[in-house]
C-alpha cells in the first residue's frame, strides 16, 4: 500500500455520475414532451411572452433616458422565466444584473426590479419580501452570498434551496470557484444557473475557458453539472425544479448550464457589431424561446388567435403601467443616502451626512 492508496488522497465520489450529457438537454419538440400538462405550458407561453414585452419595454426606456442602463434578457426569456418559476415561495433567488425579468417573474413590482438601473436607489426592493437578494452588478459577487445564506438555512433547518444566477462572463470570476467549492464541501441546498450566452460582453466563450462545457466544471468541486437547451423553457424548468428539489432534500448543490444566446447588445452601452455579425444572430432567432414553445402548442392544437390576443394583451397592460409609472419623475431625499449603509453607521458616514445636511439646509435657506 502506497500513500496514493490512503483515504486522505482517494477522491470520496465516483465522477461519472456528476458528468453532464455531451448535448444540451431538451424537452420541446420530442417524444418526452408528450408527459406535459397542456395548461403549464400555456402558463408558461404567456409568462415567455410577458417577458419579451418587458425587455422592450425596459430596453426602449432607457432609450428615453428614463433609465441610466438596461442590460437586456431578449433570447434568454426561458432561462428567466424557468428560473423563478422552478422556487418555492420560501426559497431564495441571487440574480445578476441582466436577472430582471426572472426577479419580476418572481413577483418583484416590476418599476422595483428597475430603481437600481435607474439610479434612485439602493436596490429598488426589499429582498425579504419575495425571498430575491439584490441585482448585483459586480460579476458573481452574488454566489458566494447564496451559499453562505444556504449553508445557514441548512445548519438552523430550514427546508429551503437557493438559486444562485451568472452570466457566462462570470464563471471566470473567483468567486465562482469558490463558491462552488464551499457549496460541495458543506453540500449547502444551492443551485447555481449560468446562462450561457455566448459572450462575457465582447468575449467568447472559447476565450474563457477550454472545457467541454461550463457543466463540466462541476465534477472538479464534486455536484453533478446539467447541460440543458436554454431556449426550451420546458426542459429548463424540469431540470432546474429537479435540481432545487434535490437541494432542498439534503443532496447538495448542482450546476445547471443554460446554453442561449443574447439577441441584443450586452447593455445600451455596448456596440455588438463589433464583435459579431447579423448572420449569427438571425441563426439564434431562428431557435427563439417563444418560437419553440408556440411550436409545441400548434401540434398540440393548443396555440390559436384568442390565445395569442390575450398573452399579447396582458403583456401590453404590464408594458403600459410601467411606462406610466417610470415615466413619473421620482421624489428623492438626498440623505437617503445613507440609510441602510451600516446599522451603525462609522464617524466617517456620521460626518459626511452631518455635511450633507449642512448643504442642503443652506441651499435652502438661499
Amino acid at each position: 500500500m502506497t500513500v496514493l492508496d490512503t483515504p486522505a488522497w482517494r477522491p470520496r465520489t465516483d465522477p461519472a455520475p456528476l458528468l453532464p450529457d455531451a448535448e444540451p438537454y431538451r424537452l420541446l419538440g420530442t417524444p418526452d414532451a408528450a408527459r406535459l400538462d397542456d395548461a403549464w405550458l400555456t402558463t408558461l407561453y404567456g409568462q415567455l411572452v410577458r417577458g419579451r414585452r418587458y425587455n422592450q419595454q425596459a430596453t426602449a426606456l432607457t432609450k428615453q433616458g428614463r433609465l441610466a442602463v438596461y442590460p437586456s434578457s431578449t433570447g434568454q426569456e426561458a432561462a428567466e422565466v424557468a428560473a423563478a418559476l422552478a422556487l418555492r415561495p420560501e426559497d431564495w433567488l441571487f440574480p445578476s444584473y441582466r436577472d430582471t425579468l426572472s426577479v419580476v417573474a418572481r413577483g418583484v413590482d416590476p418599476v422595483e426590479a428597475l430603481t437600481l438601473l435607474r439610479g434612485d436607489w439602493h436596490t429598488g426592493y426589499d429582498p425579504r419580501a419575495h425571498r430575491v437578494a439584490p441585482l448585483s452588478t459586480p460579476l458573481a459577487t452574488q454566489l458566494p452570498h447564496a451559499v453562505g445564506l444556504a449553508h445557514a438555512a441548512r445548519l438552523s433547518g430550514d427546508a429551503i434551496a437557493a438559486l444562485a444566477m451568472v452570466g457566462d462572463g462570470g464563471t471566470s470570476e473567483g468567486d465562482f470557484h469558490e463558491a462552488l467549492n464551499f457549496a460541495a464541501v458543506w453540500q449547502a441546498p444551492v443551485v447555481f444557473l449560468v446562462q450561457n450566452n455566448g459572450f462575457a460582453i465582447s468575449v467568447p466563450l472559447a476565450k474563457q475557458t477550454a472545457a467541454p462545457s461550463i457543466a463540466h466544471k462541476a465534477v472538479g468541486y464534486g455536484m453533478p453539472g446539467r447541460l440543458v437547451d436554454g431556449n426550451d423553457a420546458a426542459a429548463v424548468h424540469e431540470v432546474l425544479a429537479a435540481a432545487v428539489d434535490r437541494a432542498r432534500g439534503g443532496g447538495g448543490p448542482t450546476l445547471v448550464e443554460a446554453v442561449t444566446y443574447r439577441i441584443d447588445a450586452h447593455t445600451n452601452a455596448d456596440d455588438a457589431t463589433r464583435y459579431r455579425d447579423d448572420a449569427e444572430v438571425e441563426a439564434w432567432r431562428a431557435h427563439d424561446p417563444i418560437a419553440l414553445l408556440e411550436r409545441e402548442l400548434t401540434r398540440r392544437g393548443r396555440l390559436d388567435d384568442e390565445l395569442r390576443r390575450e398573452a399579447a394583451d396582458r403583456a401590453e397592460e404590464m408594458a403600459a403601467d410601467l411606462r406610466r409609472r417610470m415615466h413619473a419623475e421620482p421624489r428623492l431625499d438626498p440623505m437617503d443616502l445613507f440609510a441602510h449603509v451600516l446599522a451603525e453607521p462609522t464617524p466617517q458616514l456620521r460626518e459626511q451626512r452631518a455635511l450633507l445636511r449642512a448643504e442642503l439646509e443652506a441651499e435652502r435657506q438661499s
